[in-house]
């Protein structure tokens, strides 16, 4: 007797396990393969939703956290009443000298070979004025030494008389938007200088150099606090400073002009001072920004010694111009930050 034979139809395997053929296991069963399908399907979707969600969440911190770390900082590069600028390719590097003929042929002609600066103003304070000889000596040196074919522009300006708060106040203009003040026996770098000045280009309303100093409240009587001007030291200890010196600083030069638009009751004092016109500096544009300066880590070296830094009493003295000016404002403008701008280049670990 011949055995029957039953086609089974092709994918229905598991439905035959149990030996007979059931046309409702076989739907069963072609049935499942798309039922988990679906489900795998859905749990996909799920899983990127949520990974879709929390990459949104963190995109939108990650832009709320730049915005506010940009306002702290006082950075705002699309203001274009500071930004737009034809000249916004170099910057100005403004000497001030002080009595000191020795050392500012070696500041020209260091200044004159870093690629970014376009020219250099040199304001001299001293009582006797150089010679024309110098002078042409100076320009000579400054045209040899340029990088490139643009030739470093030079401007001598002789300041009446042994005033320093002048060195603000430069009978040319600059036409750059960027100033770089540095005194005459200071040196920084050329790769330092280029580096300080990409930090500044990034926040051109603040003041971004390379002497950090600090403030602290000294005593408070009456309501009315006592300030302490605090030199390198106390930044080196608690990583914190309030201002960064005019001795080697970048800022904008709008600030040239609101300097010599401050009120005459703070320009008389610095006049009569000869010694905190760093200082008046500092309060301007923290009172203009309300925001901290921008230190930059970087060697310089000093090539004289300056009779102005070597006078007895300058610690007092720096106080009272802290205090005085402070008075003047009627308020402490200055902000404390512990944020330093350091060259990704320059460090191993970062």
């Amino acid at each position: 007797m011949s055995s029957a034979h039953v086609d089974i139809p092709d994918g229905s395997a598991a439905a035959a396990t149990d030996g007979f053929y059931s046309p409702a296991k076989q739907k069963a069963a072609n049935r499942r393969p798309s039922v988990l399908t679906i489900q795998r399907a859905r749990q996909t979707l799920c899983a990127a939703k949520v990974k879709l969600i929390f990459a949104a969440l963190a995109f939108s911190f990650i832009l709320f956290a730049s915005s506010k770390l940009s306002s702290f900082m006082g950075w705002n590069p699309h203001n274009p009443s500071f930004v737009s600028s034809p000249s916004r390719g170099g910057y100005t590097v403004l000497i001030n000298s002080w009595k000191q003929s020795s050392v500012i042929k070696q500041s020209v002609a260091h200044y004159a070979s870093c690629r970014s600066v376009e020219a250099i103003h040199v304001s001299w304070s001293g009582s006797e004025p150089p010679s024309e000889k110098m002078i042409a000596r100076l320009n000579e040196v400054a045209v040899l030494k340029s990088e490139g074919a643009q030739k470093t522009n030079f401007i001598f300006n002789i300041i009446s008389g042994d005033q320093l708060a002048s060195r603000f106040k430069p009978k040319s203009y600059p036409n750059t938007d960027a100033i770089f003040s540095v005194d005459d026996d200071v040196i920084v770098p050329c790769s330092s200088l280029d580096f300080a000045f990409s930090v500044w280009q990034t926040a051109p309303l603040s003041m971004v150099g390379f002497v950090p100093r600090t403030h602290s409240v000294n005593k408070e009587q009456n309501n009315v606090a006592y300030y302490r001007y605090e030199g390198w030291w106390s930044v080196w200890w608690t990583g914190t400073y309030s201002m960064v010196l005019s001795k080697a600083a970048f800022f904008h030069r709008k600030y040239l002009d609101f300097y010599a638009r401050m009120s005459p009751s703070i320009q008389n004092y610095v006049a009569n001072e000869r010694n905190c016109e760093d200082i008046a500096m500092s309060l301007l544009v923290a009172n203009v920004t309300g925001a901290p300066p921008i230190w930059v880590k970087g060697k310089i070296y000093e090539i004289g010694a300056s009779a102005i830094a070597s006078l007895r009493g300058r610690s007092q003295l720096r106080n009272k111009c802290l205090n005085d000016l402070i008075s003047h404002y009627g308020n402490m403008p200055l902000v404390p930050t512990n944020f330093k701008a350091v060259s990704a280049k320059n460090e191993w670990l970062w």
